[in-house]
């Protein structure tokens, strides 16, 4: 019954339908449909399923599925063989409510998509349709069988005539038209009789139409006609069009430089490094070389770990490291899980998790697990639950299938537990069981038990981790025959040979410091010492004692480990380097250690040190060692360097350029290929074409010695492991895969491999490349170690308006002030503007050990980054510079031609209608008391009819520090001495009319009345703030920048500032004599000038106004006569002032609102104003309250700093203010208007009003 109800609505509107078109043949009684109307269509069930979930138009990218893309595939390939050219279907869907036709409607009937056809989609299968019906019996046809019955057996009745009427009108219609009409015209009509129709083909299907021009029902016509239209009508846009941005449309598109230089080199040729020497000696597997030398050398040392104090822990010797490998080897298999299910088989993966203080149980581990065949995923310690990176380290050890951890006892120890105390699983990591290796804790081998030692093959070796620009942590695999490959390519490059001492500082557990530290010397049964980091903190220079002292032969260190032992270094005397042959510099890949090579190589060279021992290096975890410089005997032949233009590296041009410049690269370069390898360079984005010569592009390794894949990473794999390189024509230059290395350079002469970044550390800004390594080393050459921590910066982008924008976070050092901050932050910004030619979005500075750090001690990037996009660095001084990077602002606003999709989610904006606007009071209307504006334009007007109408109301009043009033102005004064400095611009400067006038004046009213005597005399003035007294050397160079801008013929001061300009410091500063002439007017003519300048222009320039931002940049406003009549104009009526108001003002009067209320708005509305400097708070604080409580002022001005100045030196004095002043501001003081930058308006007038 329920369904019954369910369908009487679809029923009902059939129903309707239907009588309005038969009305006029069908009897009253005709026309009800049995119980069997609502019968699903017949034909295949899966594919009428599909059809009728299906929706008009295309699929919204939003629920793409590639499983969902298969199964559609797989459903069309059922019925390719039977598609014929017919037109395909329109997209719109029958509006037409189905009826007991449902049961001949062909399988597709509820689908128009054009993509896809069903098996009605041709003629056979609409001749199957057809015809279906004369195969079915009763039983099949039910009510609809008798209906058709009955209205046959009627003979010429109505109903019949109209059944073939329509029949025949529909048919011819599908002829002619789409074939997915057919479908919609049967619908709408009463069940048919076709069980008379005979099996047609497709060429006789023309017997049963009725030539063209037959007449047929005219109403039935034009109903149906109706629907076809309908259907011609544009289909709905897709979902996802109405959520597309029109950014493209709107930003401005930034059009390429035409004099960007362009690289001019022929096509560069890959580069192949010697060929990998074939030793008699060398073992077949690294776990055959540790058989061998523990064997038939066991007490040979092979590591040797230090305390925190550089005295000798354990000195672990080959014949201890193959027993306790084997012993590992032998738990880890057997006793792990029961016999019958054991938990780690060969082949499986296993985390190692060891400190950076222990490398002999690390060592242990490692080779433990070559020889049971696991695989070992070495990662860093977890120090708690929350560590920065820690859930996508535990999202590797899933996704590699980790169920078991190798640690040492004392790290075991030291991991953070539980209540019960049992380590808790952390955050991302899959249940591990965590495993000690110590050999007191593990079971004797059998004596019939050994490892199986085979040669090395494609069975993977060790996993080692990377983490990736965007925070991902990625699994490199690097298989047996690789790893041996590698250590043979590092023995041949490097010379090693058996017994050989090597210093080790770096990590082992990854990358160079786990190649050379841990592999590779066991291949050649070299002694190691590793250095931990905890000893370096404590001790810089603990690596070059140790040198000493072991006579090393090999040090792997990297530019920080150097420049730190430089910073440590005190004319030791007892340090010699001669022993070295090798110093091998693991980041010698990053542009900037150079400068740490450089200045090691100066102090040190007279301590034994040779300049061909440094050897830097280029690597990746992908690639591993690409290029290494080997020493060479020959010192006279430097390395080769280069200066290359960083505008040039920016557009990925090679352009040499001289050191001189300031906005240059030296690079140095990191030696030629590694034996064995193919080094090409390619594009960095697209496809990987050759680059030219002088092209800077991403260096590609085709070589055994490389990483294979990202662990369980296929896509990724494929783009940057088996990536074919294409010459310029097309054609691949081998057929052999290269791996990606991420590291960008070019190829110098010889064969030298020169690196200038990483791809992670890649910029994008407005089509130029920059580097962060580069605005790093900008940032920390202005000043470091006063403000910042030297290695605690971080450098990334943000997008914005569809392009990247730099972000610059660093920590703070807590004594610094924040003037001092935002100084040393406005160097920044300008150093890196000068240098690098971009603009920095966001230049922010955290309290001291607040970034997120890696378990090295490093920052995180990604985690740094993700907290600025949530709001959660927390930064205590931040300067924002969108200006000057966005430079793709949005055009303006136009008028839409018509309403696009967009208008379904913003309505009226898309058709460049706004929402909401708020304006203020029109300046246009006058009122009874305003008799300036319909009878003067001009300032100068005004104030000379208030001197002839009041001329003995006073205008201005000075107070001094001790709240006295030190001098007045009334409107007769200040026109007769406005009218003197006009005479003395006029005769003793020599001005002109247009000419600009400097006014360095003091806060006071000199600077007023100079400003009214330029007006007088037809020039145009600019206020300028005077130079400190003392801080001349930094103050004086922004005045005689703005006077140099401003074009100012001459220069009006006071007595006393001209001394201070003639004075030695200053000269020292700024020579005189380049100053234009400066004006004392101290000493005023007495006479008047012949006649006062009267403008007739209200659009001609008034006055400058300029203004220097934090960041350093000086702009400048021109203000006319009737913009300035109508700013005084609007702040009259908004603050409503009139001559018997009275307003307190303590604001910088040289720019701005401070300018105009100090010497505009009192001459245009007639009020006093009080002029209290702030300067002279400075040494009394309570000045401006006390002013404006004692003279009951209403309305009061100023500025952030002044009422910081009042809350930091009044806080404790309130109540000894309030017996001195009875009357506080609260009583009359009504308005207190506040003027600044807004950065910290909220909580310093709440501690103000406390």
């Amino acid at each position: 019954a329920g369904r019954d109800r369910r369908g009487d609505i679809t029923q009902k509107g059939y129903e309707k339908k239907r009588s309005k078109l038969i009305r006029a043949y069908v009897p009253h009684a005709g026309g009800n449909l049995g119980p069997m109307s609502h019968r699903a269509p017949l034909g295949p069930p899966s594919a009428a399923r599909f059809h009728r979930r299906r929706t008009s138009g295309t699929r919204d990218e939003r629920y793409r599925s590639d499983v969902h893309t298969e199964a559609v595939q797989a459903v069309l390939a059922r019925h390719v063989e039977r598609k014929v050219a017919v037109p395909m279907p329109s997209k719109r869907r029958s509006l037409v409510v189905q009826t007991s036709m449902d049961a001949y409607t062909p399988p597709d009937s509820s689908s128009g998509s054009e993509e896809e056809a069903g098996p009605g989609d041709d003629m056979s299968g609409m001749e199957h349709w057809m015809s279906r019906p004369s195969q079915l019996g009763p039983a099949h046809l039910g009510s609809t069988s008798s209906s058709s019955s009955s209205t046959q057996s009627g003979g010429s009745g109505n109903a019949g005539r109209l059944a073939d009427s329509l029949a025949h009108t529909h048919i011819s219609h599908l002829a002619h038209t789409h074939l997915a009409h057919t479908h919609l015209a049967i619908r709408s009509r009463s069940p048919l009789n076709l069980s008379g129709l005979p099996s047609v083909s497709s060429s006789g299907l023309s017997g049963l139409f009725p030539p063209a021009g037959v007449p047929v029902s005219s109403r039935v016509s034009a109903k149906i006609q109706q629907l076809v239209n309908t259907l011609k009508q544009p289909r709905r846009p897709p979902l996802r069009e109405f959520f597309v941005d029109d950014f493209d449309e709107l930003l401005e598109v930034q059009q390429p430089d035409p004099n960007q230089p362009r690289p001019e080199g022929a096509e560069m040729m890959p580069v192949r490094g010697e060929a990998l020497g074939v030793v008699t000696n060398w073992p077949p597997s690294l776990e055959a070389a540790l058989q061998r030398w523990g064997t038939i050398s066991p007490k040979a040392p092979c590591l040797t770990s230090l305390d925190t104090a550089g005295k000798p822990l354990y000195v672990l010797t080959y014949g201890k490291l193959w027993s306790r490998s084997i012993k590992l080897a032998y738990n880890i298999l057997h006793k792990l899980g029961s016999k019958q299910e054991p938990m780690v088989r060969p082949g499986d993966r296993v985390a190692l998790v060891f400190p950076n203080n222990d490398p002999v149980a690390f060592m242990v581990a490692f080779y433990g697990c070559l020889l049971a065949e696991v695989v070992p995923v070495p990662i860093e310690v977890p120090l708690s639950r929350k560590d920065a990176g820690s859930q996508q380290i535990g999202f590797l050890l899933g996704s590699c299938g980790v169920t078991v951890a190798l640690t040492s006892d004392a790290c075991h120890k030291g991991l953070p537990k539980s209540a019960t105390g049992e380590i808790p699983q952390f955050k991302g990591w899959p249940k591990l069981l965590w495993f000690v290796t110590e050999s007191k804790h593990l079971s004797k081998p059998p004596r019939d038990w050994f490892p199986h030692i085979k040669d090395a093959n494609n069975d993977t070796a060790y996993i080692e981790y990377k983490t990736c620009k965007d925070g991902s942590v990625l699994g490199v695999t690097v298989t047996r025959i690789a790893l041996l490959t590698h250590c043979q390519a590092l023995t041949q490059s490097c010379s090693y040979t058996e017994a050989e001492t090597i210093v080790n500082v770096l990590d082992f557990k990854k990358d160079v410091g786990l190649w050379h530290g841990i592999l590779t010397s066991v291949m050649n049964m070299m002694h190691v010492i590793s250095v931990p980091y905890s000893l370096m903190k404590v001790n810089p220079l603990s690596w070059i004692q140790k040198v000493c002292q072991y006579k090393a032969k090999v040090a792997c260190v990297k530019s920080r480990d150097m420049h730190w032992a430089l910073v440590a270094h005190k004319d030791q005397k007892d340090i010699n380097l001669s022993s070295l042959r090798m110093l091998l510099v693991a980041d010698g890949s990053n542009p900037w250690s150079i400068s740490s090579c450089d200045a090691f190589l100066n102090v040190f060279q007279t301590k034994g040190l040779r300049a061909d021992v440094i050897c830097p290096c280029a690597s990746s975890p992908e690639a591993l060692t690409v290029a290494i410089r080997r020493p060479v005997e020959d010192s006279s032949q430097p390395p080769g360097r280069g200066v290359l233009s960083m505008q040039g590296l920016s557009y990925g041009v090679v352009r040499v350029d001289t050191e001189e410049r300031l906005s240059v690269l030296t690079v140095q370069d990191v030696g030629t290929v590694t034996p064995g390898g193919l080094v090409c360079v390619v594009k960095p984005e697209g496809v990987p074409q050759l680059c030219q010569t002088d092209e800077i592009g991403e260096l590609c390794v085709c070589s055994i010695a490389t990483g294979t894949s990202y662990y369980g990473l296929t896509g990724m794999t494929k783009n940057t492991f088996e990536v074919y390189p294409v010459s310029s024509g097309g054609g691949l230059i081998s057929e052999y895969a290269f791996v990606r290395t991420g590291l960008l350079g070019f190829i110098g002469p010889g064969g030298l491999v020169f690196i200038t970044g990483k791809m992670d550390g890649l910029i994008m800004v407005s089509g130029r490349r920059h580097n962060a390594d580069d605005i790093v080393a900008t940032a920390l050459a202005v000043e470091p170690m006063k403000f910042v921590y030297r290695g605690r910066i971080a450098v990334f982008s943000v997008t914005v308006l569809r392009d990247e924008r730099i972000v610059v976070v660093a920590e703070q050092r807590p004594d610094s002030t924040e003037e001092d901050s935002f100084q040393w932050m406005s160097r920044v910004l300008q150093a890196i503007d000068s240098i690098h030619g971009v603009g920095v979005f966001c230049l922010a500075l955290v309290p001291a050990n607040t970034l997120p750090k890696t378990p090295l001690g490093g920052i995180h990037l990604s985690e740094i980054k993700q907290l600025y996009l949530e709001g959660g660095l927390h930064p205590c001084n931040v300067l924002m510079c969108p200006h000057t990077c966005v430079t793709n602002l949005p055009k303006p606003r136009q008028k839409q031609p018509e309403i696009g999709p967009a208008s379904v989610m913003v309505g009226n904006l898309v058709s460049g209608k706004r929402i909401a606007q708020a304006s203020g009071r029109d300046l246009g209307q006058t009122d009874d008391n305003d008799q300036v504006r319909p009878y003067f334009l001009f300032l100068s007007e005004v104030l000379q009819w208030r001197a002839q109408t009041t001329p003995d109301h006073v205008l201005y009043t000075l107070l001094s520090s001790r709240g006295a009033v030190s001098s007045s102005l009334t409107c007769l004064q200040l026109h007769k001495r406005a009218e003197r400095v006009a005479a003395l611009l006029m005769e003793r400067g020599g001005l002109q009319e247009g000419d600009h006038v400097a006014l360095v004046y003091p806060p006071g009213i000199d600077l007023i009345a100079a400003f009214y005597g330029c007006l007088y005399a037809g020039c145009v003035p600019i206020t300028v703030r005077p130079p400190h007294p003392q801080n001349i050397s930094t103050t004086l160079p922004t005045v005689k920048m703005i006077v140099e801008v401003s074009h100012s013929a001459c220069v009006m001061t006071t007595a006393v500032i001209c001394k201070l300009l003639r004075s030695k410091e200053a000269m020292a500063t700024v020579d005189i004599r380049n100053w234009p002439p400066v004006l004392d007017t101290d000493d005023l003519p007495k006479k008047k000038p012949p006649a006062l300048y009267k403008p007739t222009n209200p659009d001609g320039l008034a006055y400058l106004d300029f203004s220097v931002s934090t960041t350093g940049m000086l702009a400048g406003v021109q203000m006319s006569h009737n913009a300035v009549g109508a700013f005084c104009r609007s702040v009259k009526l908004q603050c409503e002032l009139y001559p018997s108001r009275e307003v307190a003002i303590c604001l910088d009067p040289y720019c701005g609102l401070g300018f105009v209320l100090w010497c505009l708005c009192s001459v245009y509305s007639g009020h006093q104003s009080i002029l209290i400097p702030p300067v002279e708070l400075e040494s009394n604080p309570a000045l401006w309250l006390l002013a404006v409580s004692q003279l009951r002022v209403r309305d009061t001005f100023c500025s952030y700093s002044v009422m910081e100045l009042c809350t930091k030196g009044l806080g404790l004095q309130t109540e000894a203010l309030k017996v001195r002043t009875p009357t506080t501001l609260n009583d009359d003081g009504k308005h207190c208007f506040l003027l600044g930058d807004g950065r910290k308006s909220t909580k310093l007038a709440a501690q103000f009003c406390l």
